[in-house]
C-alpha cells in the first residue's frame, strides 16, 4: 500500500512539473497586422510635398505598448542629403484591437530615391511586430503623371452651391426629388485611368481613399469616367458628350438607380442625414491614385 501511495505522490508530482514547464516555456502571443497600405493603394510610392497614406489593423498579443513608423534611408543607396522620418502614435496605447490610419505630409526637404519603410508595434507582454517594405520618394516634377483633382462644383436643380472651396450655403442639403449636380476635374494625367464620382453614407463609416478599395454595394455612383492612351499633361472631367449631349455628371436624390445601373437599395438606399461626396480617381499606366471628400446633407 505503502509502494502504491508513493508512485501517485511521484506522478502527480511529474504531471505538476511538466504543466509548469510547458507554461514557462509557452511563448507570448505577437501583434498582428492585416490590410496593409503603404501609399495610396498601397503603391508604396511616396511624393515629396505631397500627402501620404498609411493603413493597417492591428491586434495586440496583450495590449499595445508603442506604435512607431520610420522611413530611413537604405543601404547601398545614395542620396542628396541626410534624412529620414520617424512617427510615434501614443493613442494607441493599452488598446488591444485598433486600426492605424494615418496621412501626414512628406518634408520639402526630403531627397528623392528608395527608403526602408518600417512600421513597428511593441506589445505590453514584450513582443514585437516589425514589418519592412521598400518604398519610394519621388518629386511629383519629375512623375510620368501627376493627377490632381480641381474643378470641384456642386449645383442643386441648377443653381450653384459650392464651387472649389467656396461655400455658397454653410451646408449643402438636397432634399427628395433634388437634381444634385457635382463635377469634377482631374488634370495632369497621361496613359490610361478611371474617374468615379460617388456618394457615400456616413453611417456607414466607410472611407475609400482609392478605386482599388469601392464596394459597389456601399456607394451611390454619380459619374464613371475612363481614359485610353492620352498624352502628357491631359485632362479629363465629370462632364461628358454622350450622343452630342453634355451631361453624365448628376443624379436626381430618390433615383432607383445610380450611375452604373445599380438598384439604390440596402446600404444604397436613399436616407436623410449626412452624406460625403468622394472623388476618386487612378492612373492605371503608372498606379497613382487621389481621392477627394467632401460633406453634403440629404432631407430624405
Amino acid at each position: 500500500m505503502k509502494k502504491v501511495k508513493l508512485f501517485l505522490l511521484l506522478s502527480i508530482a511529474a504531471v505538476s512539473f511538466t504543466a509548469c514547464d510547458n507554461d514557462d516555456n509557452q511563448e507570448a502571443a505577437k501583434p498582428t497586422a492585416e490590410n496593409i497600405e503603404i501609399g495610396t493603394a498601397n503603391n508604396k510610392r511616396a511624393l515629396i510635398g505631397r500627402d501620404f497614406h498609411f493603413n493597417a489593423d492591428v491586434v495586440a498579443g496583450n495590449k499595445i505598448a508603442d506604435v512607431q513608423l520610420k522611413i530611413l534611408p537604405k543601404s547601398g543607396e545614395t542620396y542628396t542629403k541626410d534624412w529620414k522620418l520617424e512617427f510615434k502614435w501614443a493613442e494607441y496605447i493599452g488598446t488591444k484591437n485598433t486600426n492605424v490610419h494615418k496621412h501626414f505630409t512628406i518634408p520639402a526637404d526630403a531627397p528623392e530615391g528608395k527608403f526602408d519603410f518600417y512600421f513597428f508595434v511593441l506589445d505590453e507582454n514584450g513582443t514585437q511586430l516589425e514589418i519592412k517594405e521598400e518604398i519610394t520618394i519621388t518629386d511629383p516634377a519629375n512623375m510620368p503623371a501627376d493627377p490632381l483633382i480641381g474643378r470641384d462644383i456642386i449645383s442643386r436643380n441648377d443653381d450653384l452651391i459650392y464651387y472649389m472651396e467656396t461655400w455658397v450655403e454653410p451646408e449643402l442639403i438636397f432634399k427628395k426629388n433634388d437634381l444634385l449636380t457635382a463635377h469634377a476635374q482631374v488634370s495632369q494625367i497621361v496613359g490610361d485611368g478611371i474617374l468615379y464620382s460617388v456618394l457615400i453614407k456616413k453611417s456607414l463609416n466607410y472611407h475609400p481613399e482609392s478605386i482599388d478599395n469601392l464596394d459597389f454595394k456601399k456607394v451611390i455612383v454619380i459619374s464613371k469616367v475612363e481614359h485610353k492612351d492620352l498624352p502628357a499633361a491631359s485632362k479629363i472631367a465629370t462632364l461628358q458628350k454622350i450622343n452630342d449631349v453634355w451631361g453624365g455628371e448628376s443624379i436626381t436624390i430618390g433615383a432607383d438607380k445610380d450611375a452604373i445601373g445599380e438598384a439604390t437599395t440596402l446600404d444604397k438606399s436613399w436616407q436623410s442625414g449626412q452624406y460625403n461626396w468622394v472623388i476618386l480617381y487612378k492612373n492605371t499606366t503608372h498606379n497613382l491614385s487621389v481621392y477627394k471628400s467632401m460633406p453634403i446633407t440629404i432631407s430624405f
